[in-house]
């Protein structure tokens, strides 16, 4: 069974930095795209940052120049640097990875989100 774990979230005042991660665990063969979405409350999930196995970036025009987005392939991992954060940036970030079980079956997923407070 695949898992996608987040960690890294928390409170942090506006103007800090943040770093999450997220490891994929599991029965896996390749992963392709990885990336992170955020929700507030009241709003809709949106993308934050999407990453492919080739590390062509995709980023939400709010968060650009702020947040980078990597992945360590050997490691099934993908991070968010979050710098000058702002109180909109409050949210759950969720992790999210098109990954490739065996029987080349490729399988959407998602973490179980972690909770980002920007405030002072």
């Amino acid at each position: 069974q695949v898992q996608l774990v987040e960690s890294g979230g928390g409170l942090v005042q506006p103007g800090g930095s943040l770093r999450l991660s997220c490891a994929a665990s599991g029965t896996i063969v390749g992963i392709q795209d990885m990336g992170w979405y955020r929700q507030a409350p009241g709003k809709e999930r949106e993308l934050v940052a999407r990453i492919s196995n080739a590390g062509t970036r995709n980023y939400a025009y709010s968060v650009k120049g702020r947040f980078t987005i990597a992945r360590d392939n050997a490691k099934k991992t993908v991070y968010l640097q979050m710098n000058s954060l702002e109180p909109e940036d409050t949210a759950v970030y969720y992790c999210n990875a098109d990954i490739v079980l065996r029987a080349l079956n490729r399988v959407n997923y998602w973490g179980q989100g972690t909770q980002v407070t920007v405030s002072s």
